[in-house]
């Protein structure tokens, strides 16, 4: 896909793999243009993306060569390209794995939290440390992490810009699961794997559900809820996974 982003597709998952390891694959604007290309390829093209890094990091935060040369306009600007991407990314119809590999700060830490499953290497950190630049997080650091980790600890993290490894990130909650770092791409696999199994069209409602309950009183999203459920008994997907499951078969959906 470009010279920043590999994609590749293995039956109908999609891998993006940022390549950039002498820069610890650091999110300058030429690497989210290309992540943004690709991620716009996946929804088109698979079913689940897995989303990871080369060589010593996942992400690594932002290019800081970059980040001297702008202004007050040049840092909204940029900051939108960020938070509009992350956000496409959240958005998007099909789910999409973090496979932390190693260090995700900064934006790094902000794209693994913008995708719906984190799975990390025994090697991988984690952090916020745009505070040591006398700066903050500017793409979703301050509004995402503590919807995940709370807000206490999310102070802790943002305020000190500490640093912390994978078995805290997952006592914590920003990750769902730690595996041997040689095991990384084929626990994410193994993952992505068991969604393919299921309805497309049923993993969409169900991402798009999930997403609004951050945003919806339990009452409205209970409705919505509700609305979204009911919708689906009108799919072909949903007659064939109940009849496949009465006929003790595999079922076949088609993601109608």
């Amino acid at each position: 896909m470009g010279e920043r982003v590999k994609f590749e597709i293995e039956g109908q998952i999609g891998i993006a793999t940022l390549s950039r390891p002498e820069k610890l694959n650091a999110l300058d604007t030429k690497t989210r243009l290309e992540l943004k290309e690709v991620v716009e390829e996946a929804e088109k093209s698979v079913r689940v993306l897995v989303i990871t890094g080369s060589g010593k990091a996942f992400a690594a935060g932002a290019d800081i060569n970059e980040l001297l040369q702008r202004d007050p306009i040049k840092a909204l600007e940029a900051t939108k390209l960020g938070t509009e991407l992350f956000s496409r990314i959240e958005e998007l119809e099909i789910p999409v794995i973090a496979a932390v590999n190693g260090y995700a700060l900064g934006g790094g830490c902000e794209l693994a939290m913008a995708c719906d499953i984190r799975i990390a290497s025994e090697k991988a950190k984690f952090g916020q440390p745009e505070i040591n630049l006398a700066i903050i997080p500017g793409a979703g650091g301050t509004q995402k992490l503590p919807r995940l980790v709370g807000l206490g600890m999310a102070k802790r993290l943002v305020l000190t810009g500490e640093i912390i490894d994978a078995q805290t990130a997952l006592r914590i909650g920003l990750i769902d699961e730690i595996v041997e770092h040689e095991r990384l791409m084929e626990k994410a696999m193994e993952i992505a794997g068991k969604i393919v199994e299921k309805s497309p069209l049923a993993v969409k409602i169900a991402k798009k559900a999930l997403n609004a309950s951050l945003g919806m009183p339990l009452r409205e999203g209970l409705r919505y809820e509700a609305s979204l459920f009911s919708l689906l008994f009108a799919s072909e997907d949903a007659k064939e996974g109940m009849r496949a499951f009465l006929e003790k078969r595999k079922p076949e959906f088609k993601g109608r």
